[in-house]
């Protein structure tokens, strides 16, 4: 699965999830300061399975009734790698389940 990292997760998370998951930062991709609706178009038409952001906020600025793609809010006290990397483990499972395309928040 193609899984896109907002840009308020450390890019470094990516190297974190398991060979099976092709994971790009939206710096990877030339998108970096897009407004989230763009930003969800634009993962969906580019094949990416799904959006993982810390940003809290994202399931109040998105019609949630026409997410193109599921979105993984990741929940941690901080948006640090070493607090972010121990929820990578329930994110892969999430979307290895066959995530409905709507707002996902995993926490500890």
């Amino acid at each position: 699965m193609r899984v896109l990292l907002d840009e308020s997760v450390p890019r470094r998370l990516g190297a974190t999830f398991p060979n099976s998951f092709e994971v790009h930062t939206v710096q990877q991709m030339g998108w970096a300061g897009y407004l989230n609706g763009r930003l969800l178009r634009l993962a969906a038409e580019h094949g990416f399975g799904a959006l993982v952001t810390v940003d809290r906020g994202f399931e109040y600025e998105q019609n949630l009734h026409e997410l193109p793609i599921p979105v993984v809010i990741m929940i941690a006290r901080r948006t640090r790698l070493q607090e972010l990397q121990p929820l990578v483990g329930k994110v892969v499972a999430l979307l290895s389940a066959n995530a409905e395309r709507r707002i996902h928040r995993v926490d500890a």
